[in-house]
């Protein structure tokens, strides 16, 4: 089977400028001292959805400007908007309230004409807002268009860490994602699971993906599961339980099918640990 590379793409060298530069200013003020995140995600968004205006709030307050146009601008502060997890009984309001613009900026820069499916701004941006949000971000963090993470406080990321599009990172109970995970488009990390009897019976459990791990496209990962250095979980499939090192587990529920060829002796057996009691093991 061939190995195919990434190519290296360029862009025109005035447009790179001129992004590096906006991200340059961007990354100084949100790191000043005194930075006023809700007033940086709100201005930012203006200027990436309204070009040519200069002032936010001369707009809002024009009686010219159409109830839908001020129903629009206020929603680019994100003082006027609630998220999901503010919704939560077990969030910290706090912490919350640190992150929620930065969450509100990366979600509508991806909607934002600036946005989307820009690689090259892209990346740089998400990378640029992830360790302001996150608990900890490493380096070379690669993200593409509309993931989402729930809390942001609780995601603990390594280095060199792929999220891919649309990949949803439910970190209400906290994730860890080791060195070199990549995680495929449309895949869900949860943290948090529901009582089949009460709904509103909550279990939080921090749930780990281990050095090297590949989550593949449309799969699930359930709150608590600990998928082991170097393993994989399948396309569709939904782990359910620990996934051991080097192990490829696929299905409904994940079972393991393969053990990687460069996988050390002692990862080597395909039997199953039992994960509770009456479990045969296989």
């Amino acid at each position: 089977m061939p190995l195919l590379p990434l190519k290296t793409v360029s862009i025109p060298d005035p447009t790179r400028e001129t992004f590096d530069a906006w991200l340059e200013e961007l990354g100084s003020r949100l790191a000043a001292p005194d930075a006023d995140w809700y007033a940086i995600a709100r201005d930012t968004l203006f200027q990436l959805y309204h070009p040519g205006h200069t002032d936010y709030i001369e707009l809002l307050e024009d009686p010219v400007t159409p109830l839908a146009a001020k129903a629009s601008l206020l929603a680019l502060d994100p003082h006027n908007v609630t998220l999901e997890p503010e919704y939560y009984a077990d969030v910290d309001t706090e912490k919350f309230a640190r992150v929620k613009p930065l969450l509100w900026l990366w979600q509508r820069f991806d909607h934002s004409p600036a946005g989307g499916t820009n690689v090259h701004l892209g990346v740089q941006f998400r990378r640029l807002l992830a360790p302001h949000i996150f608990a900890r971000c490493g380096r070379n963090f690669k993200c593409f268009q509309f993931a989402e993470v729930s809390y942001g406080y609780n995601l603990d990321v390594g280095d060199d860490v792929v999220i891919h599009r649309h990949v949803l990172l439910d970190d209400r109970g906290g994730i860890t994602l080791g060195d070199r995970v990549s995680i495929a488009d449309y895949a869900n990390i949860y943290s948090h699971t529901h009582s089949i009897d009460d709904q509103r019976d909550v279990t939080n459990a921090r749930t780990v993906l281990e050095d090297d791990v590949r989550i593949t496209y449309h799969a699930t990962v359930l709150a608590g599961t600990r998928v082991g250095t170097n393993a994989m979980v399948g396309a569709c499939a939904v782990a359910t339980r620990d996934v051991r090192p080097y192990h490829v587990n696929v299905g409904i529920p994940a079972r393991s099918i393969a053990v990687k060829s460069d996988a050390p002796p002692e990862a080597r057996s395909t039997k199953r640990v039992p994960h509770h009691e009456g479990d045969s093991g296989f």
